[in-house]
C-alpha cells in the first residue's frame, strides 16, 4: 500500500498528532456473562457515565461473571485508556508517529499507570498536567461474542479546563509537506474544551478529527454535535453505524450511505465504520468502500474503531489515497480486537503488518 513504518518516536520530539483528552483515564476490561449485563443500567454496546459507587459495584460484581479465556489468561486487564489515548498510542507504537496527549491525570496510582504506559509507548506528556484528585476509570464489559458496553467514571476525575489550553498545547511538529492533526471524541460533558481546542487549533493551522464517541453521546446531544459539524471546523470525522443511524434519526433516510453523504458535506472527510462489513468514506466527490479484514477474529471490540482511526490518520499524514486510508485502518482495528482491551499486542502489530503486506501485494494484482 505505498506505506513504510519510521521507528517507534522518542517522547521528547515535537508532536505531529496531538489528543485532546480532558482527563486521564484507566480501563479495566472483563469477558463476563450475559447476566451481568442484564444487571447494569442503560443500553448494551453502548457507553453512558456511572458514579464511582456503582462502578465500584459493577467491578465487585464482574468476579463472579468471569468468561474464561484461553487467549487473555488474566480474566481482567488494567490498562491505560480513554478513545483519544488509544489512537495516539496506536499511531506511536504501530506506525512511529510522533504524538501527543493534552490533558490532566490524578496524584494516585492510576494516574502514574497512565504516565507510565503512555510515556513506555512513546508519546510527549509535555502536554499532560497533574492535578490532586483521582484520575478517570472505565469498565469495559465484554460478552462471549466480543461486543463490549462501557461504564465510564469522570465526574469526581481530575481535567485539564478550557482556560488552560495555550497555544503552545498545538504546536506540533514542523515537518515540511506534512500536516498536524489535532484528535477529539465528542462529549457534552467537554463540550467548551472542545471548542476553545478547536479555535486554538485553527489558528496554528492544526487540522481537526472527531470520533461521535457513542449512539448514547449522539443521541442525547444531537444539537450541538450539529452546530459543532455546523461550523465547518472538523476536518475529519468518524462514526459507527449506530452512530450514524442516530446522526439521521427521524428521518427519511437514516441509513449509513446517508450519513456519510451528510457527513461529507461538513467535512473534509468522512468515515462510517461497519464492524464485520468494513467501511464506507468520502472525500469531497469521492466515495469508497472496504472490506474489513477476514482473519480478524474478534475476541473484543473494545478500541476497534479507536485504532481504525490511529490507520486512518496513519494514512493521511502519508498522503495515502482514500482507499488506502481505509485499508489501513481495517488492519489496525482488526489487530486490537484479536485481545482484550484497547492496546495492541506485540504479536498483533506483527499481525497487523503481515495483512498490511497481503493486502499491498493484493492491490498491485487488481
Amino acid at each position: 500500500m505505498g506505506a513504510e513504518y519510521e521507528s517507534a518516536p522518542t517522547p521528547h520530539e515535537a508532536p505531529l498528532v496531538v489528543g485532546l483528552q480532558p482527563s486521564a483515564l484507566i480501563d479495566h476490561v472483563a469477558r463476563v456473562d450475559w447476566s451481568l449485563l442484564d444487571q447494569i443500567p442503560g443500553d448494551r454496546g453502548g457507553s453512558i457515565p456511572v458514579a464511582f459507587e456503582e462502578l465500584e459495584h459493577i467491578l465487585k460484581e464482574v468476579k463472579t461473571h468471569i468468561l474464561s479465556s484461553p487467549n487473555d489468561p488474566s480474566p481482567v486487564r488494567t490498562i491505560a485508556g480513554g478513545s483519544v489515548a488509544n489512537t495516539i498510542r496506536g499511531l506511536s507504537v504501530g506506525f512511529g508517529i510522533n504524538c501527543g496527549i493534552i490533558g490532566a491525570h490524578g496524584d494516585d496510582e492510576q494516574g502514574r499507570l497512565f504516565v507510565n504506559n503512555m510515556s513506555f509507548n512513546g508519546i510527549n506528556l509535555s502536554r499532560l498536567r497533574m492535578k490532586k484528585g483521582p484520575t478517570g476509570q472505565c469498565v469495559c464489559l465484554v460478552d462471549a461474542v466480543g461486543n463490549r458496553t462501557m461504564r465510564p467514571c469522570l465526574s469526581s476525575a481530575v481535567r485539564i479546563q478550557p482556560t488552560e489550553l495555550t497555544r503552545e498545547d498545538f504546536k506540533g511538529s514542523k515537518v515540511k509537506h506534512l500536516v498536524a492533526w489535532l484528535v477529539l471524541r465528542y462529549a457534552i460533558f467537554n463540550l467548551e474544551i472542545i471548542h476553545n481546542a478547536i479555535r486554538i487549533a485553527k489558528q496554528e493551522g492544526v487540522c481537526v478529527s472527531l470520533d461521535l464517541a457513542s449512539f448514547e453521546m449522539v443521541r442525547n446531544f444531537r444539537l450541538p454535535l450539529l452546530e459543532l459539524l455546523n461550523s465547518g471546523d472538523i476536518d475529519l470525522c468518524f462514526a459507527n453505524e449506530d452512530e450514524a443511524t442516530e446522526l439521521l434519526r427521524g428521518q427519511q433516510n437514516a441509513d449509513p450511505e446517508a450519513a456519510l453523504d451528510f457527513l461529507g458535506n461538513h467535512c473534509q472527510w468522512a468515515v462510517v465504520t461497519l464492524g464485520s462489513n468494513g467501511c464506507i468514506a468520502k472525500h469531497g466527490k469521492e466515495v469508497v468502500r472496504v472490506a474489513a479484514v477476514r482473519e480478524a477474529k474478534a475476541t473484543d471490540a473494545t478500541g476497534a474503531g479507536d485504532l481504525f482511526a490511529s490507520g486512518f490518520l496513519y494514512g493521511l499524514v502519508k498522503g495515502l489515497s482514500l482507499e488506502e486510508c481505509c485499508r489501513v485502518g481495517s488492519c489496525s482495528g482488526g489487530a486490537v480486537v484479536r485481545s482484550l482491551g484497547g492496546e495492541v499486542t506485540p504479536d498483533n502489530w506483527k499481525w497487523m503488518y503481515k495483512q498490511m503486506q497481503y493486502n499491498k501485494a493484493a492491490s498491485l494484482c487488481s
